[in-house]
């Protein structure tokens, strides 16, 4: 599909409030065979999500770091996992090294998860995400793990002003680009 129709065919599922504030653009580079181009998602004239097809520069341990020294990030721990800890270690841990360990290992899978995502940004794989986007159901994309699928069902006007709110706890562990589009759409309900 070209992009002029994929971007008519995004902007046509856009949020009533958002028409005219969110935008799909891309460039490429016609005789430029190494240069891919980019394809970024604005709001209100300002680039707010960038992907182009080089290579992502946060490594995973710069990520972990950030989320371990962040305090605005809360990362819920479960009795389930404590336990599987406990069982792995024997039970020679003390109790509150438990939690430690579990947020440990909880915070790395999220390090990894966000370089994983990060790194899928580019003007390709966008393409494709908002191919799987218009074709499949909106429920299957807002609880993808995908951070493309996630902000397109944001600004759709299918997802309404219950459903927005009722998705308040879920967003706290999405990527912060998921985060930023979901109060973008939260401040319009």
């Amino acid at each position: 599909m070209s992009w002029s129709k994929l971007k008519q065919q995004l902007e046509g599922f856009l949020s009533p409030a958002l028409e005219g504030r969110v935008e799909y653009r891309s460039t490429s580079y016609r005789y430029l065979p190494d240069k891919a181009g980019l394809c970024y998602i604005a709001v209100d004239k300002k680039n707010i999500l960038n992907m182009n097809d080089a290579a992502s520069g946060i490594t995973w341990y710069q990520s972990e770091l950030e989320i371990k020294n962040d305090p605005g990030i809360q990362i819920p721990i479960s009795l389930e996992e404590i336990e599987a800890i406990r069982i792995e270690t024997k039970g020679a841990v003390p109790e509150e090294r438990l939690k430690v360990i579990a947020r440990g290992r909880k915070i790395t899978g999220y390090a990894k998860e966000l370089m994983l995502a990060q790194a899928a940004l580019s003007k390709s794989n966008f393409t494709v995400a908002a191919t799987t986007f218009l074709s499949a159901p909106i429920e299957k994309s807002l609880e993808s793990g995908d951070i493309l699928l996630n902000i397109l069902a944001l600004v759709d006007r299918r997802v309404g002003k219950k459903r927005i709110l009722n998705m308040a706890e879920a967003i706290k562990l999405k990527h912060p680009s998921v985060q930023y589009f979901y109060e973008l759409r939260l401040s319009t309900v």
